[in-house]
């Protein structure tokens, strides 16, 4: 299976699951939603995330969401873009995803 991967907080999920699908921010500001392939997480989350406590790393089944998933190229790299909010029902596993002491993913947790 080719897993997804997108990190968010524990709080956003937690709405998530309330709300019956999950809509991070850069849907409204970007028009999708950012995603990795499990590969590519590590380098996301420390660009982005270092330091961040809280978060969790949604595992994803592509072949899952409702909504259109597109592969498009960034800085010469090929991400997964999610236009339109993630159906709880593709979220396969929730994971913790706790940054070292040093505020720096090291680890990449099994989806």
């Amino acid at each position: 299976m080719d897993w997804i991967v997108h990190i968010c907080s524990k709080n956003e999920w937690r709405a998530a699951e309330q709300d019956g699908e999950y809509r991070a921010a850069s849907l409204e500001d970007e028009g999708f939603i950012h995603c990795s392939r499990p590969e590519q997480i590590l380098d996301v989350a420390n660009q982005f995330y270092a330091g961040v406590p809280d978060l969790v790393l949604l595992c994803i089944d592509p072949q899952q969401l409702d909504a259109e998933l597109l592969w498009e190229t960034v800085e010469e790299e090929v991400f997964p873009h999610l236009y339109g909010p993630i159906n709880l029902s593709a979220v396969k596993s929730v994971q913790s995803f706790i940054p070292d002491v040093d505020g720096t993913f090291q680890q990449l947790p099994e989806c």
